[in-house]
């Protein structure tokens, strides 16, 4: 998928998600904080590719990054997204005073890329080091704009006609422990 429609997919999934309360956080969250999160989130998965729009700039880690993994290797797993979330716990939360819903984006961004990409015939290696892909190719060119496009599109409407109040919860211990970061992070 393309930088764009990575950044496409990765709004819409922010209007969806926030239609459907998957948190609190990104239910009341802000928008000045949530739209640029998300957008940085879409496109740290392409770290590992030193020609992507970050691997450009950060060269100094998209490069080793990409001769390490290759691309979509560890950085487009449920490990690296997991790694995301904890560094960004342990690592970023205690030294910046940023809120929750800059991490909710951040996270739900990053995620959609892997969703994304998993619409391309390569599909991710979710469970990465194992080698099995996991693919739902409706997108079946290599940079089909047009299909991208249309699938961001297509979830933007879908979340705008939801009837009101109509949400769907993450499973209670991600809910929970989504919960006890934001109120930890309200207090400060």
């Amino acid at each position: 998928m393309t930088a764009e429609g990575h950044l496409l997919f990765s709004v819409a999934t922010l209007v969806l998600a926030q239609k459907l309360e998957i948190t609190p956080v990104l239910a009341h969250g802000d928008w000045f904080h949530m739209i640029p999160a998300v957008l940085l989130g879409s496109l740290l998965p392409d770290l590992d590719h030193p020609g992507s729009i970050l691997g450009r700039l950060l060269r100094i880690i998209s490069i080793p990054l990409s001769k390490l993994c290759g691309h979509r290797g560890f950085t487009h797993s449920l490990l690296a997204f997991c790694g995301l979330a904890i560094l960004w716990e342990i690592q970023i939360s205690p030294r910046l005073d940023i809120s929750a819903d800059v991490f909710h984006a951040l996270l739900l961004g990053y995620l959609s890329h892997l969703i994304a990409d998993m619409l391309t015939p390569a599909g991710v290696p979710f469970l990465w080091p194992l080698k099995i892909r996991f693919a739902l190719p409706i997108l079946g060119k290599k940079n089909s704009k047009k299909g991208e496009r249309f699938i961001s599109v297509l979830i933007l409407v879908g979340a705008l006609f939801l009837p009101p109040h109509f949400t769907i919860s993450l499973p209670s211990q991600v809910n929970n422990w989504l919960q006890i970061y934001h109120d930890k992070r309200t207090l400060f």
